[in-house]
C-alpha cells in the first residue's frame, strides 16, 4: 500500500505541476462548450436563405417575415450560382427589381409564395434558373481533406519534433554536420510529399465510387492543396519549436486544431453565421483553404477568383516558417 500510494501521489505531483497540460485540461471544455453554444443554440434558426443584392427597407412586410434569413452578395452571378446548386432558396436584387427563384427548389416556390402574398414582388421582375442540389457530400468532402491535411500536418511534424527532442534525438542530430534549416526543411519537404499524396489517393479513389460534382480545374485543386498543406506544416513547425512536453505539445495542438475543425466551415456554412463567429473564423488558415478549395470544386473559380485566400494562406505561411526557424531550439536547454 506505501508503494502505490507513494506512485500515487508522485504521478498527481507531476501532473499537476505541469501548468501546461493542467491548463489546457481545464480550458479546452470551456471554449469547445462556448464555441458551440454561440453556433449551435439558437431555436429560432432561420428556415430559408435569402440572397441580397443591394439595400433593403427593413420596414417592408416581407423582411418583416419571420424564420427568413439575408444573406449580402456583392456580385449577382455568384449569387445566381448559389441559387442554382440550391445553396440559397431566393435572390432579390433590390437595385434592378428583379428576384430569381429555382423551379427544382421546393424551398424557392415557399418563399416566392411569400414574396407575393406581401405584395413586395409587384414591381419586381421574375426570372428563374434551374439546377439541382449539391449533395452534402460533395459539399463537405472539401473540408474533410483539408482537415485531414491540417491534422495529419500539425502532428505530424510538431508532435514528432516534440518527441525528438525529448528522447534527446536532437540533441544527437546537433553534433552532426546538419543545421537546423536543413533539418527544417527536410522535416517540412518531407511531410508536405506525404500529406499530399496520401490526400490526393483518398480523393481519387472516393471520386471513383461516389462521383463527386467537380466544376473546376483539378490542377488549381491541386496547387491550392499544396499551398494549404505547406501553410498547416509550417503551423506544426511553429508548435514545435520550444515545447519540451509531448502531453503540452498535444494540448496546444487540440486547442489549436479543435476550433478550426468546428468554425472553419467544414461541416456548416458560415454565410449568414453570427458576425462574431465569422471574424473568429477568418483567423484560422483552414477558413481559407477549405473556402478556397471549395470554390475552385463546387464553383468553378480560378485562382484569382480565390486570389484573397491565397495571398492570407502565403502571408501566413511565410511568419509561421519565420517564426518557427527563428524559435527552433534542439534540446530543452
Amino acid at each position: 500500500m506505501k508503494k502505490f500510494l507513494a506512485i500515487f501521489m508522485a504521478r498527481n505531483k507531476e501532473f499537476f505541476k505541469d501548468t501546461g497540460t493542467l491548463i489546457w485540461v481545464i480550458l479546452f471544455p470551456i471554449v469547445m462548450i462556448t464555441g458551440l453554444s454561440l453556433a449551435l443554440s439558437d431555436n429560432n434558426k432561420p428556415l430559408y436563405k435569402i440572397g441580397i443584392i443591394g439595400t433593403y427597407n427593413e420596414s417592408a412586410d416581407f423582411f418583416q417575415t419571420k424564420y427568413l434569413q439575408y444573406i449580402n452578395y456583392d456580385s449577382e452571378d455568384e449569387a445566381i450560382l448559389k441559387l442554382s446548386h440550391h445553396q440559397i432558396d431566393f435572390l432579390i436584387n433590390i437595385h434592378k427589381n428583379e428576384y430569381w427563384m429555382n423551379s427544382d427548389s421546393s424551398k424557392g416556390y415557399i418563399v416566392e409564395k411569400l414574396f407575393e402574398i406581401t405584395g413586395y414582388s409587384q414591381s419586381f421582375i421574375k426570372h428563374i434558373v434551374t439546377g439541382k442540389a449539391i449533395r452534402y457530400v460533395d459539399w463537405v468532402f472539401p473540408g474533410v481533406i483539408a482537415m485531414n491535411i491540417m491534422m495529419n500536418s500539425l502532428f505530424g511534424v510538431g508532435f514528432v519534433i516534440v518527441r525528438y527532442r525529448k528522447n534527446g534525438v536532437l540533441k544527437r542530430l546537433k553534433a552532426t554536420p546538419l543545421n537546423s534549416f536543413e533539418f527544417i526543411t527536410g522535416q517540412i519537404f518531407s511531410r508536405l510529399f506525404i500529406v499530399v499524396t496520401i490526400n490526393s489517393f483518398v480523393f481519387l479513389i472516393c471520386n471513383l465510387f461516389l462521383k463527386f460534382v467537380i466544376v473546376g480545374s483539378l490542377f488549381n485543386m491541386l496547387l491550392i492543396t499544396i499551398l494549404g498543406s505547406f501553410c498547416h506544416i509550417s503551423l506544426g513547425l511553429l508548435f514545435s519549436c520550444r515545447f519540451k512536453s509531448e502531453e503540452l505539445a498535444n494540448g496546444v495542438i487540440n486547442l489549436v486544431s479543435w476550433p478550426m475543425m468546428m468554425f472553419s466551415g467544414i461541416w456548416f456554412s458560415l454565410e449568414g453565421a453570427p458576425s462574431i463567429l465569422s471574424k473568429i473564423a477568418n483567423i484560422f488558415p483552414l477558413t481559407h483553404f477549405v473556402t478556397a478549395l471549395r470554390k475552385i470544386m463546387l464553383e468553378g473559380a480560378s485562382l484569382t477568383g480565390v486570389i484573397n485566400h491565397i495571398i492570407i494562406l502565403v502571408v501566413m505561411s511565410v511568419v509561421f516558417l519565420i517564426s518557427g526557424s527563428y524559435l527552433f531550439k534542439w534540446d530543452e536547454n
